[in-house]
């Protein structure tokens, strides 16, 4: 068991090890980001909410087609990928990088790694699933998608997609504060007050 703990270690340090050379260059963005997505400036919230929807309006606006839409977005990404390791150290300063800043840079390579790894893990145990309970596995994925198709008919494509990109870059600071935990402890608090009195009532 311990063996099979330093193994698992190792190759999380070897995996996080790798991404953040990978990364390097989006260091200090990644920083910067990452104190925005954790809410540490009370105006931070509003901020991402403000951006996000300016994108979308514009979006909204210009009604591109799906071909030019992911045309563009890729674009951004290949423009992003090589344009922010040649500035980000001009605008940040890459001599005022510090030991608490590179502790926190490998926090998030870590963070992600394990994220990466949750997401593979999930993955695997639905094949499991189908392999091993196939009748299961087809209800489950036949009344999933039919939700989510149903959802997709209700609530335009963009707004759907706006209110989920809005809920992921708020959700790191609704973590970070405690807020998502403290309404998940009062939803339960609730449920066990009314499975305790429908208790009473059958006795």
């Amino acid at each position: 068991m311990a063996e099979g703990d330093n193994r698992s270690a190792n190759l999380l340090a070897a995996e996080t090890a790798n991404l953040e050379e990978q990364l390097q260059g989006w260091g200090e963005v990644m920083l910067m980001a990452d104190k925005v997505l954790r809410w540490e400036r009370a105006w931070f919230p509003p901020a991402i909410m403000g951006v996000v929807s300016l994108v979308f309006l514009t979006i909204y606006y210009l009604d591109p087609s799906v071909l030019s839409g992911v045309s563009c977005f890729v674009m951004f990404l290949c423009l992003a990928d090589y344009l922010v390791p040649i500035l980000a150290p001009r605008i940040f300063g890459s001599n005022k990088w510090t030991t608490e800043q590179q502790q926190r840079f490998h926090e998030i390579c870590s963070n992600l790694v394990k994220t990466r790894r949750r997401a593979v893990g999930w993955w695997k145990r639905l094949f499991t699933l189908k392999e091993e309970k196939p009748k299961m596995y087809f209800m489950t994925m036949i009344i999933s998608l039919a939700a989510v198709a149903w959802v997709g008919q209700q609530v335009h494509n963009l707004l759907l997609t706006y209110l989920i990109v809005t809920f992921l870059l708020l959700l790191p600071g609704l973590n970070q504060h405690g807020i998502i935990s403290k309404y998940i402890g009062m939803a339960k608090r609730e449920i066990n007050k009314l499975l305790k009195q429908k208790e009473k009532k059958n006795e």
